[in-house]
């Protein structure tokens, strides 16, 4: 049979590819050896969401058992009383849309041609006037001293157990290992969190990170920074790790989390149908989302940023060319947030990013705890009497003085990662600074703290204040 697209892959670039091709009237088959949906419906966002959202409750004292969280994420998953997630739901929906699905593992062998190893049946052949590839990516295990031997949890494990350990040790204080570290802290085991750079959430901006890292300490979580694992051995709790400083911790489970590695599109034969990749097998997409003559690449595979929300915006960019319909791929405003408590999110450059790329930058500030929203949020520590302070926070802009317009955006407070979205907006539009100060903000809301902050650049803007 053929078909106007075949994407292999149904995470979320496929999911998003398979939906929108078969709803512009493209035949579409969309092939997937596990679960339709992908890792982040059944093994990363969701049910980690969903547990932070239990670990707040609990923290604020709320009657809130292991079980209660546990059986929620599974609901979540739809794991209730299974072993293994149920993705008919996300099959459904593709179906629904008008794409067929087909579950097996897919191999490239030539121009529009892909075979499929169908889940319990014989080789599939399939023909396509074009592909899209969107496998994803799989954790990435480093090369330490006796960590296979001793026995390790991949984020799968670690927001899908139903039963808590009394101790973990997270390998990397990215935004997993974070993440994690505040849900398994919130409901009583002992968590330290080695992470190499000097801090925690490394790629946000520095206050977001000792905001963090702050909440996280003084929630018991131990945090070892600037230094890495050099060795794995069974004993103690459970797994003892030999940090390069000669220190050792250990755990009853050990939770690798320090990042992601894209599919090995060379082993799908990707380059079959005559795509070139790049050094260690990297595919190197054009701004269509193109790597050959009716080939597009979507999601983590692709190679650039991994993130659900990048992800589907590759497929749909992806399958739009795909049917003839022209559509370029902006990754200039891409948003990044985590779900810890407090949020943290950020889009664009730095102060010191922006200034390396030759920008004329300058940084403003607030201080979220000495705003009208930050009086109205009492701080989420121990206390047994009100703490009469805001809660803590901040938000951040940089300026790009030459143009009068957001150079990069950044906060760390509650609704983090809804307020981000106007800067997210406002640098794509390249909306200038005086703009967003002149723009009507609801108080009290974070939003309204950020409108403020507008207001302060355009006057360092209008008087060519040089801070």
């Amino acid at each position: 049979m053929d078909y106007d697209v075949v994407v292999i892959g149904a995470g979320a670039g496929g999911e998003a590819a398979g939906t929108l091709g078969a709803q512009l009237g493209g035949r579409v088959a969309v092939v997937e050896r596990d679960l339709v949906g992908g890792i982040c419906s059944f093994w990363a966002c969701m049910p980690s969401k969903s547990l932070l959202d239990s670990a707040g409750r609990r923290r604020i004292g709320a009657e809130y058992g292991w079980d209660r969280a546990s059986a929620r994420r599974d609901w979540m998953i739809s794991r209730e009383r299974i072993d293994y997630p149920d993705d008919r739901g996300h099959v459904s929906g593709l179906e629904s849309a008008g794409a067929e699905v087909i579950r097996g593992s897919a191999s490239i062998t030539g121009p529009g041609s892909v075979e499929v190893r169908e889940v319990g049946g014989t080789p599939r052949q399939l023909n396509a006037k074009t592909l899209i590839v969107a496998t994803g990516s799989t954790p990435f295990i480093p090369d330490i001293q006796g960590l296979s031997d001793a026995g390790y949890w991949t984020s799968n494990d670690g927001t899908s157990t139903r039963d808590l350990p009394s101790s973990i040790v997270i390998l990397g204080g990215g935004v997993v290992g974070v993440e994690l570290a505040q849900v398994y802290a919130r409901f009583g085991v002992k968590t330290t969190i080695v992470e190499g750079n000097g801090r925690v959430l490394p790629r946000e901006h520095p206050k977001s990170s000792e905001l963090v890292a702050q909440q996280l300490r003084d929630e018991g979580v131990e945090l070892k920074t600037g230094v890495v694992a050099k060795a794995v051995s069974r004993g103690g709790a459970g797994r003892v790790v030999e940090l390069a400083d000669g220190s050792t911790v250990d755990g009853a489970e050990l939770l690798v989390a320090v990042g992601r590695r894209a599919a090995d599109l060379e082993a799908l034969g990707i380059e079959e149908a005559g795509a070139t990749l790049g050094e260690r097998g990297a595919a190197s997409p054009d701004d269509h989302m193109r790597v050959a003559k009716d080939v597009y690449v979507a999601g983590d595979c692709a190679g650039g940023l991994q993130f659900t929300h990048v992800a589907d915006y590759m497929g749909r960019i992806a399958v739009r060319n795909a049917l003839g319909r022209d559509a370029v791929a902006d990754l200039s405003a891409v948003p990044r947030t985590s779900f810890t408590d407090p949020e943290s999110s950020g889009v664009g450059s730095t102060v010191e990013e922006a200034r390396e790329r030759g920008i004329d930058a300058f940084e403003v500030t607030a201080d979220f705890s000495a705003s009208a929203r930050g009086f109205t949020i009492e701080p989420r520590r121990d206390s047994d009497t009100a703490i009469l302070e805001g809660s803590p926070g901040h938000i951040t802009a940089v300026v790009d003085r030459g143009r009068g317009v957001l150079a990069g955006a950044f906060a760390a407070c509650p609704g983090a990662s809804e307020l981000i979205h106007e800067a997210v907006l406002a640098m794509k539009q390249a909306i200038p600074v005086s703009v967003l100060a002149d723009t009507i903000h609801a108080f009290p809301t974070g939003s309204r703290v950020f409108g403020n902050l507008m207001a302060e650049a355009r006057d360092k803007l209008d008087s060519k204040d040089p801070g």
